[in-house]
């Protein structure tokens, strides 16, 4: 070894072809991961339904592009009902499209 900082490789490439080859393999795939992108579900579309009638608390908060502690704060001032199941939060479609509606008016 020449230089005291050269690390071996024990591959038959020089290591700036190595390191161009590794590059090129990392854009190739981002790009399949840029080009596949899955598109964003309707939170209200369920199959074989024509609205979704339990509504999680993640889907809530993006369907009004909230945060958490607002819908704690519309269900401490009666806007939204939870219903607890086991250990997750749901909200009735109903209460949602009340909410809704009751905002534009």
């Amino acid at each position: 070894m020449s230089n005291a900082n050269a690390t071996p490789m024990l591959f038959p490439y020089e290591p700036e072809e190595f390191w161009n080859q590794i590059r090129l393999i990392i854009r190739e795939e981002v790009n399949k991961i840029k080009n596949n992108k899955v598109p964003e579900q309707d939170v209200t579309k369920v199959e074989g339904l024509t609205y979704k009638p339990l509504l999680k608390m993640s889907e809530v908060c993006r369907f009004f592009q909230v945060s958490r502690p607002t819908i704690y704060d519309w269900i401490k001032h009666d806007q939204l009902r939870p219903f607890r199941i086991r250990r997750n939060v749901y909200f009735l479609w109903n209460d949602i499209q009340r909410l809704i509606e009751a905002n534009f008016k």
